[in-house]
C-alpha cells in the first residue's frame, strides 16, 4: 500500500506542478473548477445525498465557481478584494470556530440542507483560494501548500514509527500526538530551508515558525474534521479517484482549511 501511495503521490505532483507553472490562466481555472466539481461528488457521498439532491448540489457548486470567475474576469483587482475577503471570512468563522465546536461536541450532522452549506464553505473557499494565490505568482501557492504537504508527511511517517497517544481515538485512531509532533517539526525544517532562500531579516524567522505551527493546527482541523465527516457516513475513504489514496477530498483535507485563510490573510493589506 505504502509503495502505491508514493507512487500516486510522485505522478500527482509532477502533474501539479506543470499545471501550475504551464497553464494560462483559463486553463488553471478550468482545472481548479473540475477539482472543486469532484470534491462537490465526494462530498454528496458523504453527506449520504440522494441522487437528485447530488445533481442539485453538483449543479450549483458549478454555478458559484463559474460565477466567481466571471465576477473576477469582469472587475479590476480592487473590486474583487472586499467580495473575495468574505468569502474567506465565512471560511474562518468555520474552520476557527465551528468545526473545532464540532468536533469537541461530536455533533452528527446529516440534514441535507445543513450538509450542502457546509460543503459548498469547504469547497468553494478552497477553489477560490487555489485561483487568488497562484493568480499573484505561482510560488505563493506551492509554497503554502508544500507546508501542508511537509506535515502531513512528517505526521504520517512519525506516527508509524513512534505514534503510541491517540489524538483523537472517536475520529481517527490512526492519528497520534507523536505525529502532530512531527509535522511541527517537519514545518519547522521546511520553513528554515525556505526563508534561507528569501532573503528575509533573520528578525522574522520566530513569527515564521509560529505561523507555521498554527498552520499545522488548522492542517490537523481540516484533517480531523474530513474523518469525522467519513466516519458520520461509515466509509473509510471519500472515493476510489487515486490509487493508495482514495477520494480527492482525502488528499486535499487539510488544504481546504489552510488556503482560504492564507488567501484571506494576503488580501488583508489591500483593504482600505
Amino acid at each position: 500500500m505504502l509503495k502505491l501511495r508514493v507512487i500516486t503521490a510522485i505522478i500527482l505532483l509532477a502533474l501539479f506542478l506543470l499545471a501550475l507553472f504551464v497553464l494560462p490562466d483559463g486553463g488553471w481555472a478550468a482545472l481548479v473548477t473540475v477539482m472543486v466539481l469532484q470534491g462537490a461528488s465526494e462530498w454528496s457521498r458523504l453527506a449520504r445525498f440522494s441522487s437528485g439532491r447530488a445533481n442539485v448540489f453538483w449543479g450549483l457548486t458549478l454555478v458559484m465557481m463559474l460565477g466567481l470567475i466571471w465576477f473576477d474576469a469582469t472587475h479590476t483587482v480592487a473590486q474583487q478584494t472586499l467580495p473575495h475577503v468574505l468569502v474567506y471570512a465565512v471560511s474562518a468563522v468555520l474552520w476557527l470556530v465551528i468545526v473545532p465546536a464540532w468536533l469537541m461536541a461530536g455533533w452528527k450532522v446529516e440534514r441535507p440542507l445543513p450538509m450542502a452549506l457546509v460543503g459548498w464553505v469547504v469547497l468553494i473557499p478552497t477553489g477560490l483560494a487555489m485561483l487568488d494565490l497562484r493568480g499573484d505568482h505561482p510560488w505563493w501557492l506551492l509554497g503554502m501548500m508544500g507546508l501542508v504537504w511537509m506535515a502531513d508527511i512528517s505526521a504520517y511517517f512519525t506516527g508509524r514509527k513512534f505514534g503510541r497517544n491517540k489524538l483523537a481515538p472517536s475520529i481517527s485512531p490512526g492519528k497520534t500526538w507523536e505525529g502532530v509532533a512531527g509535522a511541527l517539526l517537519g514545518v519547522t525544517a521546511y520553513v528554515l530551508v525556505a526563508w534561507s532562500f528569501t532573503g528575509l531579516s533573520f528578525k522574522l524567522l520566530p513569527v515564521l515558525f509560529v505561523a507555521s505551527w498554527c498552520w499545522v493546527g488548522l492542517a490537523v482541523f481540516g484533517d480531523l474534521f474530513e474523518s469525522a465527516i467519513k466516519r458520520q457516513a461509515g466509509v473509510k475513504d471519500s472515493g476510489a479517484l487515486l490509487p493508495g489514496h482514495g477520494g480527492l477530498l482525502d488528499r486535499i483535507d487539510a488544504l481546504t482549511s489552510t488556503l482560504p485563510l492564507a488567501a484571506l490573510a494576503m488580501l488583508f493589506p489591500y483593504l482600505k
